[in-house]
């Protein structure tokens, strides 16, 4: 018998609750890394940029005593410093940075330490806690979103994001359901599977149908010429004050969002031992703690294949499958046309690895 899932996760996801904070207050120290957050995108155009960088003066983290609102301000804290390291290392138009300087490295440092998870801005920091909503009673949806923080003034960064924000809070009824699964187990050794199938199936058709409006607001030239150089890894780099020998650590990506792992670990789709499922597990360690206790956890439970109805567990299998064929053609249109270099922003050769998972999704269809 398994613990309750955490009830944050089945009302909201992956993303945090309350809203994530946008700004510091006007009275703190630490509301000098919103100015400094406000001017990036503009900074960033200016091949002086890294010069001024190392001259900041960067707040230390100081916690205020309530423990929500301080992690609330820690992850604000991560995601101003995080942008600021990756905008120096990855600066657009210059040769990528070796060395971070120790007015850059410490605090993002102290920040990851305190996060639990290594020192580079990754899929939570770019993501998970970058938005806010226009209307705050309104949905966690496009057209009610914006972003806190942004690389450039272009919209399609923003556009970028915040089709993934909506998919994550699609994803709160995905985790309703498996928790449904694991409490009806826990209580009377019995669950509608086939309900929750359903639902699952019902969650990524409409996460699919959001991902599909990627090129709505989002030139392909545009994103990999002017901010996915941003989101890619650190390779070689120094952490001043920190680590004297070079540091590697892959770069923002969706595969450090827990959605499609809890879906893969929940239907316990088979995927054969490869540099790919090494990679996968590697990315967990840019997720956020309590993510990756969520997904442990659920793929500790024992399968529900055998309880399923086949077609509604073939229903499931097809729409993650469908999800996937639609990220594989965004990242051919959108990085593999353009690109000499195989491998993503995490550092790996991604559409051979793309095109692996799709089929062992499919294959695993019962009957």
């Amino acid at each position: 018998m398994g613990r309750p899932m955490n009830e944050v996760f089945t009302r909201r996801g992956f993303l945090p609750e309350p809203d994530p904070l946008t700004r510091f207050p006007a009275d703190s120290e630490l509301a000098a890394l919103d100015e400094i957050g406000r001017d990036l995108p503009s900074r960033l155009h200016d091949r002086g940029f890294r010069t001024y960088a190392r001259e900041l003066a960067i707040p230390t983290w100081r916690a205020m005593g309530d423990a929500a609102e301080d992690l609330r301000a820690l992850r604000l804290y991560y995601l101003r410093v995080g942008f600021l390291a990756s905008g120096y290392v990855n600066q657009v138009g210059e040769a990528p940075a070796t060395v971070l300087p120790h007015n850059l490295a410490v605090p993002l440092c102290d920040a990851c330490d305190r996060l639990g998870r290594p020192p580079i801005l990754s899929y939570d920091g770019y993501a998970l806690y970058n938005w806010k909503r226009f209307a705050p009673r309104g949905p966690i949806a496009l057209g009610n979103l914006d972003t806190v923080q942004n690389f450039v003034h272009l919209y399609d960064e923003h556009w970028f994001i915040l089709v993934h924000v909506e998919i994550e809070a699609i994803a709160a009824e995905i985790l309703a359901a498996i928790a449904e699964v694991h409490a009806g187990l826990d209580a009377t050794g019995d669950a509608d599977v086939d309900a929750a199938l359903t639902t699952i199936a019902g969650a990524l058709r409409r996460q699919t149908a959001v991902l599909r409006r990627i090129p709505e607001k989002m030139d392909p030239a545009l994103y990999y010429r002017t901010f996915r150089p941003y989101i890619r890894f650190f390779e070689n780099v120094t952490y001043q004050g920190v680590a004297r020998a070079p540091l590697d650590y892959r770069g923002e990506s969706g595969a450090q969002s827990g959605v499609i792992p809890a879906v893969v670990a929940f239907l316990k789709i088979a995927h054969r031992p490869t540099l790919l499922t090494d990679h996968l597990a590697d990315m967990r360690r840019y997720m956020p703690a309590d993510h990756r206790a969520l997904l442990a956890e659920i793929e500790a439970r024992p399968s529900v294949r055998e309880r399923a109805d086949r077609y509604a567990f073939n229903a499931a299998l097809d729409a993650l499958a469908e999800f996937r064929e639609v990220h594989h053609g965004w990242a051919r249109e959108y990085i593999d046309r353009w690109v000499d270099d195989p491998r993503g922003t995490g550092g790996t050769p991604y559409m051979r690895w793309l095109a692996q998972l799709i089929d062992e999704t499919r294959a695993y269809r019962i009957g």
